[in-house]
């Protein structure tokens, strides 16, 4: 197909991607007529959207898909204006902010956090495309600007603008922190910035504490819809595995070195293995990903969903089956032992998000990176507090802590070996 089956035009990969948008946004209209999307999208920009709020319960199925498309759209959008690449990244980054868009992110808190991490690029004078990734996945704390705006009760303009203000503050800082942070986990947290806007996240809400103000515990959840959904990601899942293997020459050929990479940040799967064996590990992903979730019994909603294309996003930027079924694993396991449930949303989310961790089983083995799952579960269902719901990265943040305690143990005890 190539010269250099490593190397495929960015017209190509923005062609791929938006076909891949395109059809998502259409399958929409199988579930809602326009009219009740255009309603379902008022309810899910009026919605406080903090932890869980699945919008195909907040609005409709067919409104929630429509905010997803858009918001991936406008990432596409500002990655081309910006004149970046469709990297590992980039992809990572719009996969990701198309998931947390069926549950989290709409097209009025988005704006916010994204204008913050511009406005710190003029301060720095220097281009707003070096920042565009944290960008992208700094809006995890989208709800901090609707839960302001909307949850606390304030006047409709005052809440607006604090609302909009605080999402301003909160884009700002994240960028200078999320350079600093990655020292903490050392890389071995593939969600960085979900970490970052744990940080900041609990900043805000002991703040708002500090005031009487409190963010509602939410687990708005829609049920069912699984055969629809199955069909539907089967398809696209086995699409991207065809197209990336016909973009590899009509071969598998470099997938095994992509398998042997520890998915240690940064690793790009595009830039290093080629959009061709990207695209591949993305749909193998995808359905390990989809076909778990079925056989523990889950439901196909926003978070589900919206965890899938996080995970298919981070399968060119890290995650890939080798480094990731052991955290996946991990988290099984607790839930054979542990008081929750392996179909609840918070171990679906455990199961999917939690590979975010990949890298520490892709440097030190599955057997740790099993450990590494479990241990994940224990934290990330206790830190949800301290940000209130309102860092949609729960995950990542839990990820940087639970990195940062057992890869320090792990060097210290090699490190002592070796001596």
């Amino acid at each position: 197909m190539f010269s250099n089956p490593k190397i495929a035009s960015e017209r190509l990969k923005r062609f791929i991607v938006s076909i891949y948008i395109l059809s998502f946004l259409l399958i929409s209209l199988v579930f809602n007529h326009p009219d009740e999307i255009i309603q379902g999208l008022k309810d899910i920009i009026l919605a406080p959207s903090t932890l869980v709020s699945d919008y195909f319960a907040v609005g409709n199925i067919g409104a929630a898909i429509v905010n997803s498309s858009l918001l991936m759209i406008i990432s596409v959008v500002l990655a081309i204006f910006n004149n970046l690449n469709l990297n590992g990244p980039i992809i990572a980054g719009i996969f990701t902010v198309g998931g947390f868009a069926l549950f989290g992110k709409n097209i009025y808190n988005f704006a916010a956090i994204i204008l913050g991490a511009y406005l710190y690029s003029k301060y720095k004078k220097e281009r707003f495309g070096n920042y565009l990734v944290i960008a992208l996945f700094g809006t995890a704390l989208a709800p901090l600007v609707s839960l302001v705006s909307f949850g606390f009760g304030f006047s409709p303009i005052l809440g607006l603008l604090l609302g909009n203000l605080c999402g301003i503050l909160a884009g700002f800082m994240l960028v200078p922190l999320a350079y600093k942070l990655k020292d903490f986990h050392m890389g071995y947290n593939l969600y960085n910035v979900g970490f970052t806007c744990g940080i900041v996240g609990t900043l805000f809400m002991s703040l708002f504490r500090a005031f009487g103000l409190e963010s509602e515990s939410l687990s708005l959840i829609a049920q069912g819809n699984n055969k629809v959904f199955t069909i539907y990601f089967v398809i696209i899942f086995l699409s991207m595995i065809g197209l990336g293997f016909i973009f590899n020459e009509k071969s598998f050929k470099g997938y095994k070195e992509l398998l042997e990479s520890s998915g240690l940040a940064p690793n790009d799967f595009v830039q290093i293995n080629g959009f061709g064996i990207s695209l591949m590990n993305m749909g193998i992903m995808g359905l390990i990903m989809l076909f778990y979730i079925l056989l523990v019994g889950g439901n196909l909603n926003g978070p589900s969903i919206g965890a899938i294309l996080t995970v298919i996003g981070f399968s060119s930027f890290g995650k890939h089956p080798m480094n990731a079924l052991p955290i996946t694993l991990g988290v099984f396991l607790a839930s054979m032992i542990t008081k929750w449930d392996v179909n609840s949303v918070s171990m679906i989310f455990a199961a999917t998000f939690g590979t975010a961790l990949a890298p520490v089983a892709g440097a030190f083995g599955p057997l740790v990176g099993i450990i590494t799952g479990f241990v994940h579960v224990v934290i990330v269902n206790n830190v949800g507090y301290l940000h209130g719901g309102i860092n949609l990265y729960n995950n990542g943040f839990s990820a940087g802590i639970v990195a940062a305690i057992l890869v320090t143990i792990i060097i210290s005890i090699k490190k002592r070996i070796s001596e």
